[in-house]
C-alpha cells in the first residue's frame, strides 16, 4: 500500500501498542510512556507527498512550522523554536553549535523520501536526548537495509517521480536495497528542483497586498536596476535545488551482535533569504543580493547493535558519528559593488552507549552521550567588477570555537499494576564546556582574547500512566528541560547597532531551563472512535536576553573613536507557556474516517522593565480536519489546514514575531482546501494526485516572510520492487 490505512493520520490516533523509539531509545509499547507523542510512518510520509521534511511536519496539523525563504522550514513545539527545539538524525543530535534562537532552515537537509518514520516529542526530553530539547525533539529515523530471508541474494527498491505547480517542483527519487543472509546494503538518491514559489491569487481585504512582488533586482549592462515583476503573485528569486544521497550498509555477525554503517549527504544551490529580498530603503530595494550558500550536511556513523546478552544489561547499542556542515551568507547591498561573505564550517564528533535492562515489573534504561564542536569561521568582501577581496569581520570568533556536551542519564519504568498503573522517572547530569577564541581584532578590538564557559545541568521527568479500563488512559507527567548556550549565543554579535551599542561575550551566561506539567486523558473505543486532550504548563527560566553590561567595570567602552553602550546575552527572562492539543477521529463506516486536531498556545514573559509582554515563537492557533477514504487499492483525502489571526497586540517586541513581514494588523487567520488521491494499479506500481489549496487562497504563516504557495496541483508516480 502506498496510503495510510484509516485512523494513522495522527499521534492521537495511533494504538496504545504501537512500537516507539523515541520514548527511551529502545523499541517500547506507547501505552507504557506518560509522554505525548506524535509517530509518522512511511506509508503516512508517502501519502503527504511533502516537498521537504518541514512541508511534512506542517501537514500533520500538530507541528508549526515558519519560512523566511521557499528553501527553509522551522519547526515550533509547544512555542519553541530553532535551538530550543532538538532534531535527531538516526539517533545522532543535529543541533550543533551555531543553531540560532531565531529561525532555522536546517530541517530541509533531511531528505523525507528515504524516512521510514518520524517521532516527535512534545514537551522538554532532555533527561534522554539533553540540550536544546525544551519544546521536545523531532527524531528522524531513516529506512534500515534489510537482510534476505531465503538466504538467497534479494533485490528491493523503490522509485518516484513528482511534479508539483505552485513550486514549479521537480523531484526524482531512487532507493535500492540488496540483502544476503547476513549482509544489507541500502542506496539513496533524490533530486529536487524548485522554481520560484507563486502564490494565492484571491486575496481576502485582510491581506491587503501583502506578499506581492511588485519589483527584483537585476543587473542590466552590469547595473544593479530594478525591474518590474509581471506577475506579482510569483515570488521571484525564491527557487534552489538540492541533492541527498544515503548510503548504510548492515553486518549481520550472529544472533547477538549487528553492525551497522550510515553514510548522509546533502547539498543545495544556493538559497535566497526571500524575506530580505524584499525589503525596501528609501524608496528602493534594499538588498541587490542576500542567499544562503549551498548548505552542506554530511554525516558518517557506526552503530552496533547487541541483543539476548545475560549480562548487566539484556541489550547495548553503541554509536560513534561525525558530521560536517557548512553554512554561509551572501549579501550586496542595492547599488553597492561588495559582496559579503561569511562562511562557517562546523565538525562535530559524536559518541553514545545505551543499555537496557527489564528485571520483572521494572525497566531500566541507563546510558551516556557527548559530543565535540568545532566552529571555524571565515568572511570576506569581494567587489564584484574587480573581484577584488578585503577582510571583513566574521560571524563568529575568528580564532574559532569549540564546544564540548557530555552526559550520563537513568530512565526507569515500573509496572505498579500491569496494563493499568505504570510510573515513568529519569534523571540526567550534563557538563557543558565552551571556548571561543579572539585573534583578529581588527574590526572589533576587545580587551580579552577568549571568552570561556563551563558549567553543569541536571534535568529529570516523573510521570504516571493510568488506565483505569480498557478504553480510558490518564496521563500525568512533569519534566525539565535545558539549553546549553551556544557559540551563537555567546560570541555572535560583535557589531555596533546603529552605532550605539557594541554586543560583547559574557562568560557568566547559564543555561534555560524549562519545568513541564502535562495532563492528558484519552478515550478509545476500537477503530470507531478515538479522541484525546492534552493540556500544557511550562515555565521558562533563566531565558537568554540581551541587556545592558559592564565590561572591566564599565558600562560604555571606546569603540570606533567614541563611547559606545556595552550590550550583552544574559540570563534576565522568566516566561510561562501554556496550551493544549485536542484530536478525535471517528469511524463513520468501514474505510471511511474523520480525523481533526486542534492546538492553541499562550507565552508572556517579563521583560527587562518587569512588565508582562507576548512571548515570542508563540503560533496562533492552528490544526487540521480530514476526511479519509480507503477501499482496497483506492485511498481519498479530503483536508483542512488552519490558522488563527495573530493580532498586532499578540506580536513579541523582540521583533523574532518579524512584524515587518506582516499587515498592519497583524496575521490574518486563514485556511485552505486540499484534496488528495491514489490508486495501485498492481503491486508495482501506483500513481497519487492532489490538489493543494483548490481555491488559491492568498496568504502567509505568522513569522514568515515568504507567503504561502496558491493553488498547487501535485503528481507523483512510483514503482517498487
Amino acid at each position: 500500500m502506498l496510503v495510510p490505512a484509516m485512523a494513522q493520520d495522527s499521534l492521537h490516533t495511533i494504538g496504545l501498542d504501537e512500537t516507539i523509539i523515541s520514548a527511551n531509545k529502545f523499541e517500547e509499547n506507547k501505552k507504557n510512556i506518560a509522554q505525548s507523542i506524535q509517530v509518522i510512518n512511511r506509508k503516512q510520509i508517502e501519502w503527504m507527498m511533502p516537498q521537504t521534511s518541514a512541508t511534512l511536519l506542517e501537514q500533520t496539523g500538530n507541528v508549526f512550522v515558519q519560512r523566511s525563504q521557499a528553501g527553509g522550514g522551522s519547526p515550533v513545539l509547544r512555542g519553541f523554536e530553532a535551538s530550543r527545539v532538538l532534531l535527531v538524525v538516526d539517533g545522532v543530535r543535529q543541533n550543533n553549535a551555531i543553531y540560532r534562537a531565531g529561525h532555522l532552515q536546517n530541517v530541509i537537509t533531511i531528505d523525507n523520501n528515504i524516512l521510514d518514520r518520524v517521532e516527535v516529542l512534545y514537551g522538554p526530553s532532555s533527561t534522554l536526548y539533553g540540550s536544546d530539547a525544551l519544546g521536545g525533539v523531532v527524531l528522524f529515523n531513516t529506512k534500515r537495509p534489510q537482510l534476505s530471508e531465503t538466504g538467497k541474494m534479494t533485490v528491493g527498491g523503490n522509485a518516484m517521480v513528482r511534479y508539483s505547480s505552485a513550486y514549479g517542483e521537480q523531484t526524482g527519487h531512487a532507493d535500492v536495497n540488496l540483502g544476503f543472509k547476513n549482509f544489507a546494503s541500502l542506496t539513496s538518491v533524490t533530486a529536487s528542483r524548485f522554481g520560484d514559489l507563486k502564490q494565492g491569487t484571491e486575496r481576502s481585504a485582510d491581506m491587503d497586498s501583502l506578499g506581492l512582488r511588485y519589483n527584483y533586482v537585476t543587473q542590466i549592462n552590469g547595473v544593479d536596476s530594478m525591474v518590474a515583476n509581471p506577475d506579482p503573485e510569483k515570488q521571484i528569486q525564491s527557487g534552489y535545488d538540492q541533492i541527498d544521497v544515503l548510503q548504510k550498509f548492515l553486518y549481520r555477525q550472529n544472533d547477538k551482535l549487528t553492525h551497522q554503517v550510515n553514510l548522509q549527504f546533502s547539498n543545495s544551490t544556493n538559497i535566497p533569504r526571500y524575506d530580505r529580498l524584499t525589503e525596501y530603503r528609501n524608496g528602493k530595494l534594499r538588498f541587490a543580493e542576500w542567499y544562503y550558500g549551498p548548505q552542506l550536511r554530511t554525516l558518517a556513523g557506526y552503530r552496533l547493535e547487541a541483543r539476548n546478552l545475560n549480562g548487566l544489561v539484556d541489550e547495548v547499542n553503541v554509536g560513534i558519528n561525525y558530521q560536517m556542515i557548512e553554512e554561509s551568507r551572501y549579501q550586496r547591498n542595492y547599488g553597492n559593488n561588495n559582496l559579503q561573505a561569511r562562511i562557517e564550517k562546523v565538525n562535530v564528533i559524536g559518541y553514545n552507549v545505551d543499555g537496557r535492562r527489564r528485571m520483572g515489573r521494572h525497566e531500566l534504561i541507563v546510558g551516556l552521550d557527548g559530543q565535540y564542536n568545532d566552529v571555524k569561521s571565515e568572511a570576506h568582501n569581494r567587489n564584484i567588477k574587480t573581484e577584488v577581496e578585503a577582510p571583513l569581520d566574521t560571524r563568529y570568533p575568528s580564532g574559532g570555537s569549540k564546544m564540548m556536551y557530555g552526559a550520563i542519564y537513568g530512565q526507569h519504568i515500573y509496572k505498579i499494576v500491569a496494563d493499568k498503573l505504570i510510573l515513568n522517572d529519569g534523571v540526567r547530569l550534563n557538563y557543558v564546556d565552551l571556548n571561543a577564541k579572539f585573534t583578529d581584532k581588527t574590526f572589533f578590538p576587545f580587551p580579552y582574547s577568549e571568552a570561556k564557559q563551563q558549567h553543569l545541568a541536571a534535568s529529570g521527568n516523573l510521570g504516571l500512566v493510568y488506565m483505569p479500563a480498557k478504553d480510558w488512559r490518564v496521563v500525568l507527567n512533569g519534566a525539565t528541560g535545558f539549553r546549553a548556550p551556544n557559540v551563537d549565543d555567546l560570541a555572535k554579535v560583535f557589531e555596533s547597532a546603529g552605532g550605539g551599542m557594541l554586543v560583547v561575550p559574557n562568560p557568566d551566561l547559564k543555561p534555560e531551563h524549562t519545568y513541564n506539567l502535562d495532563l492528558g486523558i484519552a478515550y478509545s473505543s476500537g477503530e470507531r472512535f478515538k479522541a484525546e486532550v492534552t493540556g500544557f504548563y511550562t515555565w521558562f527560566r533563566n531565558a537568554i536576553v540581551t541587556d545592558k553590561f559592564k565590561l572591566g567595570g564599565a558600562d560604555s567602552i571606546m569603540y570606533n573613536g567614541k563611547m559606545t553602550a556595552v550590550m550583552a546575552s544574559q540570563n534576565k527572562a522568566t516566561a510561562n507557556v501554556l496550551g493544549f492539543n485536542a484530536a478525535i477521529t471517528v469511524g463513520i463506516e468501514k474505510g471511511l474516517s474523520l480525523y481533526s486536531t486542534i492546538n492553541y498556545t499562550y507565552g508572556r514573559y517579563k521583560g527587562l522593565n518587569g512588565v508582562e509582554v507576548p512571548l515570542d515563537h508563540i503560533p496562533p492557533v492552528y490544526g487540521k480536519t480530514s476526511l479519509i477514504y480507503n477501499r482496497k487499492n483506492f485511498t481519498g483525502e479530503f483536508f483542512a489546514l488552519y490558522n488563527g489571526w495573530k493580532k498586532v497586540a499578540d506580536y513579541s517586541p523582540s521583533g523574532e514575531d518579524n512584524l515587518v513581514y506582516a499587515t498592519p494588523a497583524g496575521m490574518p487567520s486563514w485556511y485552505t482546501l486540499n484534496i488528495r488521491a491514489g490508486y495501485m494499479f498492481n503491486a508495482h506500481f501506483g500513481a497519487e494526485l492532489a490538489i493543494e489549496n483548490i481555491l488559491d487562497r492568498n496568504y502567509r504563516v505568522f513569522a514568515s516572510g515568504i507567503s504561502a504557495p496558491g493553488r498547487n496541483l501535485v503528481a507523483t508516480l512510483r514503482a517498487r520492487l
